[in-house]
């Protein structure tokens, strides 16, 4: 998979997956792997919905979360794509060995 990290100073949260870019707020988390992982696991969300269904998805998602928990942290955390990035964001090899469509194992 072929991305790029980009740094966006005005950037309102760490990092962010825009297909083909991974942007992030700090050029210093162009090194975190961590980080990066976990925008890496959102690029493949991303490329096995063809991209553009998945921001449709990821939106209403976050809408029907928040309008069922009325907060927003809950709301996003509660985001299907979320959980499983942050599930495995620490396991640098989980991408080698996921399977397709795994984030509907965390809806």
């Amino acid at each position: 998979m072929t991305f790029w990290v980009i740094h966006i100073p005005f950037l309102n949260v760490p990092g962010m997956a825009l297909y083909p870019f991974v942007l992030v707020k700090k050029n210093e988390y162009k090194r975190d792997a961590v980080l990066i992982n976990h925008e890496l696991i959102h690029l493949r969300q991303q490329l096995e919905l063809f991209i553009l269904p998945f921001y449709v998805l990821y939106l209403l998602e976050y809408l029907i979360n928040l309008f069922k928990y009325k907060n927003h942290n809950k709301a996003y955390f509660n985001i299907s794509f979320e959980k499983e990035a942050y599930a495995k964001e620490q396991d640098l090899s989980y991408l080698k060995e996921r399977s397709w469509y795994n984030w509907t194992k965390y809806c």
